[in-house]
């Protein structure tokens, strides 16, 4: 018996499941309901995509994602600009926003350093982060890269960088979650919690 196969169908399918966190059965949903979409909703749904990719490109200053010169972080005259939060990721960005605790700037590496798989310091946006240290009154970076290998040794690669302009390299504070358990907390976790005590 001949396999049932639309090509288009087959090759939209194919996109889908190239998405990360998109495996084959997912994939095959999404694609079913493009194509049960609306013709003038499809075409928006495809527009979006291509507008998105064409116009969103750094911010000149801090790296993150943004569709002008600058960045609405950049942009805004209110925020503190002697300091800046490194992460790895422009969802980092978002994740620190979300708590409306943190005023200052951000710069995004868009990644890590990691030799396995083939990432160097050049790779990343450290250059741009150096200039932006040499140009303004930057008294702190916060290292907020991940709590991975990769993030520990990117934040070390950036803190010896730094140190000798006289900058104040800090790193975030891991431990255990609110809400969590002491007894399920890993060992690691549990010693950064220890060493990122603060006083009540």
């Amino acid at each position: 018996m001949a396999s049932y196969h639309v090509a288009p169908l087959a090759r939209l399918v194919e996109q889908f499941e190239s998405l990360p966190g998109i495996g084959h059965k997912s994939a095959q949903r999404l694609a079913y309901h493009v194509l049960g979409m609306p013709k003038e909703k499809a075409e928006q749904f495809a527009a979006s995509i291509l507008e998105a990719r064409n116009t969103i490109h750094y911010c000149k200053v801090c790296c993150n994602l943004t569709d002008q010169e600058l960045c609405p972080v950049c942009r805004n005259t209110e925020r503190d600009r002697s300091i800046i939060c490194v992460v790895e990721d422009p969802r980092d960005v978002f994740a620190l926003e979300r708590t409306n605790e943190f005023h200052a700037t951000y710069h995004v590496l868009h990644g890590a350093i990691s030799p396995l798989a083939g990432i160097g310091p050049d790779q990343l946006c450290i250059k741009e982060l150096l200039d932006r240290v040499k140009d303004r009154q930057v008294t702190e970076v916060i290292m907020a890269t991940n709590p991975t290998v990769e993030g520990e040794a990117t934040a070390m690669y950036i803190s010896r960088l730094l140190k000798p302009l006289g900058i104040k390299v800090t790193r975030l504070a891991y431990g255990i979650p609110v809400g969590g358990d002491l007894e399920y907390a890993d060992e690691v976790t549990l010693s950064r919690a220890l060493e990122g005590r603060s006083e009540l």
